[in-house]
């Protein structure tokens, strides 16, 4: 029993499991990222055609099953299925040196990249709060924000899918006092959600033009649940400045000038993992800020 108990406080037993399982979470991440968007479009379009009457033009022509089990994963070129030993985290990536097995065409970068931050992102959590049921939670809430980022980064949406999970489990936490009094759980959530809300509304009334969508909304309400509405300045503050940063730097290399249409989701993640990780001292800094002087 002492060893056992040995082992559960060590914090490199505790970096070693939380490095690989995340590892592993990275790579069915992957899989979230790249099929969630495509079942939604599928449903989006079943949805439209019994809409106008059963309209089979707007109905995919890929009837099989499709979810983040079934089919199989193979390559998109040469219909290759890919093997377990293919999908061991970025071992099989370097193995293969990058290219299919099958056809060897190249393989994105992304696999091994969100496997590699996943893995990352993780190890922080456990170092920065230890063997608790916060870390815990908190590798949840950052697995998810790696699915949200990548997708909203690929096809600006946030799936409600990913959204409300993660809303819930934050408000659920929260009714224990893991992160912060329920209270303020709920109130974050509630002013993370009608802050965006009014701002898009103001934006949309002076311009005509959408600034952002509804996902932004409920991803900013999810954070808030989790972290309480005291971290919101901070997220919103900060997820600006990256966006920011992030668009001067594109047009920069670009050298057009031209401004695009750019997701806010993933700096919303980026900016609530900040204020996670550095909960207290987000916090503290963020209190300083409003008090009166």
């Amino acid at each position: 029993m002492e060893l056992i108990h040995l082992l559960a406080t060590s914090s490199t037993w505790l970096l070693v499991c939380v490095g690989l399982i995340s590892l592993l979470i990275g790579s069915f991440l992957n899989v979230v990222i790249y099929r969630l968007p495509v079942m939604m479009e599928r449903e989006w379009k079943q949805e439209c055609a019994e809409y106008l009457g059963g309209d089979q033009a707007l109905v995919s022509t890929d009837t099989g099953p499709f979810n983040l089990v079934v089919p199989r994963s193979q390559c998109p070129v040469c219909g290759h299925k890919i093997a377990s030993w293919e999908n061991i985290p970025v071992i099989s990536y370097l193995v293969l040196g990058g290219k299919c097995a099958g056809c060897r065409t190249p393989i994105s970068i992304q696999y091994p990249m969100v496997e590699l931050a996943t893995a990352l992102l993780s190890l922080l959590v456990a170092y920065q709060y230890g063997f608790s049921w916060q870390t815990l939670g908190l590798l949840f809430f950052t697995w998810t924000l790696v699915a949200l980022f990548m997708i909203d980064a690929q096809t600006m949406l946030l799936p409600d899918a990913l959204n409300y999970p993660l809303l819930w489990a934050g408000i659920l936490l929260n009714m224990s006092g893991w992160f912060v009094p329920l209270n303020d759980s709920v109130l974050g959530a509630v002013f993370g959600y009608l802050s965006l809300w009014s701002i898009y509304h103001l934006f949309k009334l002076l311009t005509g033009k959408e600034g952002m969508g509804y996902g932004d909304f409920k991803l900013l309400a999810a954070l808030g649940a989790w972290g309480g509405w005291q971290i919101l300045p901070f997220v919103v503050f900060a997820s600006s400045a990256f966006g920011a940063l992030f668009g001067i730097a594109w047009m920069v290399i670009k050298r057009n000038g031209q401004s695009l249409p750019m997701p806010f989701g993933p700096w919303l993640a980026m900016a609530g993992l900040v204020a996670m990780i550095w909960h207290e001292e987000v916090l503290r800094i963020t209190m300083q800020f409003l008090a009166p002087h």
